[in-house]
C-alpha cells in the first residue's frame, strides 16, 4: 500500500511538471521592459533625444543668422543715415564776401579788355603832343588808381581776416559731427565738407594774392609811367625857344603903405 501512494504522487508530480517544461520561457530584454503595460525601448529613445537636439541646434542657427541679418541691416541704415549737419550755407557767405570785396575794385578792374584800355592809355608811351596839364592830370589819374588797389588790396585782407572766425567755427562742427559719425556717409559727407571748407580757404589765399598782385603792379607801373613823363618834361624844359623864359620879379613893395 505504501509503494503505490509513492508511485502515484511520483506521477501526478511528472503530470505537473510537464507542461512547464513544454512551455516556452519568455524573459523580457532590456529594449523591451515593461512599466506598467508601456514598452520602454532605450535605442530609439536615444535617437529621439539626438534628434530633439539637432533639430534644437538648427533652430538656434537659423536664430543667429537673423540676428546678423537684422543687424546688418541696422548697419546698413546707418550707413545710409545723411549727416544732420552741413556748412555749405555758411562757406558761400564767405566765398560771397570774398568776391563783392574784389568786384568793388576801383578804377582798374580785374577785367583783361579794361585792363589794356587803361595800360594803353594812362600807363603807355607819353604822347609828345599832349599839353602839360594833360600829363599832369594822367599822372594825378595813374596815382588814384596805385592809391585805389592798395586800399582794395587792404580790403580784401580785412575781408579774409573776418572769415577766420567764422571757418573756425564751422572746422570745430565739422570735426565734432565727424567723430560723432554713426555710419560711412556721414563720415564721408563730413570729410567732403572739410575739404570744401579747406577749398574756400584757398579762395581766400589767391584773392588776397591777386589783390596784393594788383596794388603792387600798379605801383609799379605808376613808376615806369613817371619816368616815361619824367623824360618827356625834361625834354620840353631843355628845348630851345619855347623853354624858360627870364622876367622880372617884384620883390618887395613901392613903399606904397
Amino acid at each position: 500500500m505504501t509503494t503505490r501512494r509513492s508511485l502515484g504522487r511520483r506521477f501526478a508530480a511528472v503530470l505537473l511538471a510537464a507542461p512547464i517544461a513544454l512551455s516556452p520561457i519568455f524573459v523580457p530584454t532590456p529594449a523591451q521592459a515593461q512599466f506598467g503595460g508601456i514598452v520602454f525601448d532605450p535605442r530609439n529613445y536615444v535617437e529621439n533625444v539626438l534628434s530633439a537636439a539637432r533639430s534644437l541646434q538648427q533652430i538656434n542657427n537659423q536664430i543667429t543668422s537673423l540676428q546678423n541679418e537684422a543687424q546688418s541691416l541696422i548697419n546698413q541704415a546707418r550707413n545710409l543715415t545723411s549727416l544732420p549737419y552741413s556748412s555749405l550755407q555758411q562757406l558761400q557767405q564767405s566765398v560771397q564776401r570774398t568776391q563783392q570785396l574784389l568786384q568793388q575794385a576801383q578804377n582798374v578792374a580785374y577785367d583783361v579788355q579794361q585792363i589794356d584800355r587803361m595800360f594803353s592809355q594812362k600807363y603807355g608811351n607819353v604822347s609828345l603832343s599832349a599839353s602839360d596839364s594833360q600829363l599832369v592830370s594822367d599822372a594825378r589819374s595813374r596815382w588814384q588808381n596805385t592809391v585805389g588797389g592798395l586800399q582794395d588790396a587792404m580790403k580784401v585782407q580785412a575781408g579774409v581776416v573776418g572769415n577766420i572766425d567764422t571757418n573756425r567755427a564751422q572746422m570745430s562742427a565739422l570735426v565734432g559731427s565727424s567723430q560723432s559719425a554713426t555710419g560711412a556717409l556721414q563720415a564721408t559727407q563730413a570729410g567732403n565738407q572739410l575739404l570744401a571748407l579747406q577749398a574756400q580757404q584757398l579762395a581766400d589765399l589767391t584773392a588776397v594774392v591777386a589783390a596784393n598782385g594788383r596794388a603792387q603792379a600798379l605801383t609799379e607801373a605808376e613808376r615806369a609811367a613817371a619816368a616815361e613823363q619824367g623824360r618827356e618834361q625834361r625834354r620840353r624844359f631843355l628845348t630851345p625857344g619855347t623853354g624858360y623864359q627870364p622876367g622880372n620879379a617884384q620883390m618887395f613893395n613901392n613903399g606904397n603903405n
